[in-house]
């Protein structure tokens, strides 16, 4: 079974037996909620849908968006990814990781966000049991 791997530069500091996942966040400066969902496969991380909660400040809904109950929804069009790179500063608040519906921060897994470590990576990797939460990272 195929996992999800957070770390940095190859290096796992955690891994989670997911096979789908939905990436979610802030935005710094308009405040409105996005939501990327992702398949884990062998070949890397498949964009699915993404949602928008409301458009500004460079983060107008894509062409052929829909507008539904006052969410953009559309399609993200990209093949297989091998990382999904993310800023992650403690300024910037942290990333919501949602499997099955329900949603924890990144630093459920890994720790909050700190500004000595201003990124991570997320990516497939063989899937193992299921990961404790560490927040000494």
């Amino acid at each position: 079974m195929m996992g999800l791997c957070l770390g940095l530069a190859g290096i796992a500091w955690t891994t989670l037996p997911v096979r789908d996942f939905t990436l979610a966040w802030m935005h710094s400066i308009e405040h409105v909620r996005w939501e990327e969902d992702y398949r884990v496969t062998a070949d890397g991380l498949v964009p699915g849908e993404a949602r928008i909660q409301g458009s500004g400040a460079g983060m107008e809904p894509p062409q052929g968006a829909e507008l539904r109950d006052g969410v953009w929804h559309y399609r993200v069009d990209l093949p297989p990814l091998s990382a999904l790179r993310l800023a992650r500063t403690p300024e910037a608040g942290d990333y919501d990781l949602c499997v099955d519906g329900v949603c924890h921060p990144v630093g459920h897994w890994i720790g909050p966000p700190r500004a000595d470590r201003p990124a991570l990576e997320l990516w497939a990797c063989p899937g193992q049991a299921p990961a404790e939460p560490n927040e000494s990272r």
